[in-house]
């Protein structure tokens, strides 16, 4: 078993050992680096983060090249795995599909979140065609030889077209035990995190589940005490971080005090311990 195929199979243990897994999405390597730092296993990237960070907009709105970049980036700046934020796959086909699981898988990543949903997840994609194409990515992985692990989101909850809350539960249960019985390994009921509903969906789906941490998210600990195997902020980081960056901004340009950036400032000492060494 080479490298990258140990990385997966690290990365599948750390959803079904009894633990919470916590996730806070990174968009570049210094922050890949930080969160190994401090025992942080694995990383996760975050799509919206890393397409706003280069000022585009979420939803495969930047080259898929660029994003494998970015990927193979913060693959290469770390020891542990690295599961990648991919979207939708970044084509329509089948057979684009599986030849962009087969670039990704290139990069050095080892895990996968896979959405069902267009248009800023305002329509879902009927679950036939979204279980064919966890099929084909399961496949493409395959005959790399490496067991990806494929997160699989529903996104029934963010969707158009449903008249009640029951009926979005209702379809995110049968979506994500379809996508489990088509080999995902973790499903992603993105959009809901109250305790009410993730006890009803931890008692019906017999799989690894991911939660996105919010306002309305349970605490991590209720997380744990829920049996929810994963959880993790999206581009949220990246958000919170764009928000003090703003304020620095505004104090500055009304010549305000210079503490709203000196204040707890890390020294360069501090920034180089998470620095790749030698030259690029």
């Amino acid at each position: 078993m080479n490298e990258q195929a140990k990385k997966a199979q690290t990365l599948l243990s750390l959803h079904n050992n009894g633990r919470l897994l916590i996730l806070p999405n990174v968009w570049n390597p210094i922050g890949a680096r930080m969160l190994q730092a401090k025992g942080y296993s694995p990383v996760a990237t975050a799509s919206a983060a890393i397409a706003k960070s280069l000022g585009y907009g979420d939803g495969e709105q930047i080259k898929l090249s660029t994003m494998l970049e970015m990927v193979a980036r913060i693959v290469r700046s770390v020891e542990i795995p690295v599961t990648a934020d991919f979207e939708a796959g970044y084509s329509s086909s089948i057979e684009g599909l599986q030849q962009n699981i087969s670039l990704l898988l290139d990069t050095g990543a080892v895990g996968i979140n896979f959405e069902d949903s267009f248009d800023h997840s305002s329509r879902l994609r009927p679950v036939p065609e979204q279980v064919e194409r966890i099929k084909a990515v399961r496949e493409a992985a395959s005959r790399k030889g490496i067991h990806l692990v494929v997160n699989a989101r529903a996104d029934s909850f963010f969707a158009e077209g449903f008249s009640t809350d029951e009926e979005r539960i209702e379809d995110v249960i049968t979506r994500s035990n379809a996508y489990i019985q088509a080999g995902a390994d973790c499903v992603y009921p993105i959009g809901r995190g109250d305790r009410e509903t993730l006890s009803i969906l931890r008692n019906r789906i017999s799989a690894p589940i991911n939660v996105l941490a919010s306002t309305k998210t349970a605490s991590l600990k209720e997380l744990q005490e829920l049996g929810i195997n994963r959880v993790s902020y999206g581009p949220s980081v990246f958000r919170s971080l764009l928000a003090k960056m703003s304020d620095m901004y505004d104090e500055i340009k009304g010549m305000g005090s210079n503490d709203i950036v000196m204040n707890g400032l890390w020294s360069g000492a501090d920034v180089k311990p998470f620095l790749i060494p030698g030259r690029e």
